[in-house]
């Protein structure tokens, strides 16, 4: 099933929702029973893994890329873990951006290969391999909460904190990857990302699945302060397109002209065509993610595109700036206690 994010998901008791209810709950029966029996698999270095429970953009990536910084800062090598969606790889791959295009191995992956080390595959446990073998010595994979194949040392859920759980319901019905009572008992701690009213909705639903979780706050920060007064055509192909527009008109520019693309669309030559013929005399935006769609050659078009877009970055910024600290520290703390714990059972 493709996961492409659907309008109706956030909006309750909507007629397509309940249409597809049946579909639902079997798609919950399956997703929550194969997360309840997944026993995952061991690494050697400490894994932190950066999950959502829905689909859709909840702010994943620079939350991850922040976490990438603090195990810098506390004298690790961390890399990214990523099961490559987007690209064509079927075997664990290292991304090499030199040789690498986002048709390989997915926009998100060349992205952060910008930052730390990157390895894609399905399988995940032969990339975390492949990080090993290259000198990482702490993993940070992002998403895979829902994969049985890994099992992370500590993972934190990011909640987009004015969507929420949406309808609460799961694919295709609703955004859920699968119930929240078997993705619960998988986290240990949710951070909610930006402003809203979905605090309440976790914390309800935690009770629900009897489970404990530390319920974290950051907002995103965009670059791009000089954006103001100008006349954009801004154009994203991301989870929520409709958050990155607000953003810019948030930084003061003028969206003339938006265009929300899929999640992860490629960008063609026709494409890149059109985006530049409507810009006329606008300065085209977009984010990091589309940018990295549009690297490694292309016709004239993608690189005349390329040359004149202007990206905007997110940071992420959390309410207490020892967050990200503590994160690295407890997924250090999990990985010692689970190394002795293994050690006492020989």
């Amino acid at each position: 099933m493709k996961k492409t994010t659907r309008a109706f998901w956030w909006k309750r008791g909507h007629p397509l929702s309940l249409l597809l209810l049946p579909v639902s709950w079997i798609y919950a029966a399956v997703a929550g029973r194969r997360m309840r029996q997944a026993a995952g698999a061991r690494v050697g270095v400490p894994v932190l893994c950066v999950g959502n429970f829905t689909v859709g953009g909840t702010g994943k990536t620079p939350v991850a890329e922040a976490l990438a910084r603090a195990a810098r800062k506390s004298g690790k090598r961390p890399g990214f873990l990523l099961r490559g969606y987007g690209g064509k790889v079927e075997g664990a791959v290292l991304v090499d951006p030199q040789r690498h295009g986002f048709r390989d191995v997915g926009d998100e992956a060349l992205m952060l290969s910008r930052l730390a080390p990157v390895a894609v595959s399905p399988a995940r446990v032969d990339a975390a391999a492949l990080l090993e073998q290259a000198g990482v010595d702490f993993i940070i994979m992002d998403d895979g909460l829902q994969s049985g194949r890994l099992k992370p040392d500590f993972a934190v859920a990011v909640v987009d904190a004015k969507r929420g759980f949406g309808n609460g319901r799961c694919l295709p019905a609703g955004p859920l990857r699968a119930p929240l009572a078997a993705q619960f008992p998988k986290v240990d701690a949710v951070l909610l990302n930006g402003a809203g009213g979905a605090e309440e909705q976790v914390r309800n639903a935690a009770r629900k699945a009897h489970r404990q979780v530390e319920v974290l706050h950051q907002r995103p920060v965009p670059g791009g302060e000089d954006l103001g007064g100008r006349d954009v055509l801004a154009y994203a192909g991301i989870g929520d397109p409709e958050k990155f527009f607000a953003t810019l008109e948030g930084l003061g520019a003028r969206v003339r002209r938006a265009v929300a693309l899929a999640d992860h669309q490629p960008i063609s030559e026709a494409l890149a065509r059109s985006l530049l013929a409507n810009a006329g005399t606008l300065l085209p935006v977009t984010t990091a993610k589309d940018m990295a769609r549009l690297q490694g050659g292309g016709g004239p078009a993608i690189s005349a595109l390329r040359e004149n877009s202007r990206v905007v970055e997110i940071t992420a910024v959390f309410d207490n700036p020892a967050m990200p600290a503590g994160m690295i520290i407890a997924t250090l703390d999990a990985f010692r206690r689970r190394v002795e714990a293994d050690r006492q059972k020989r």
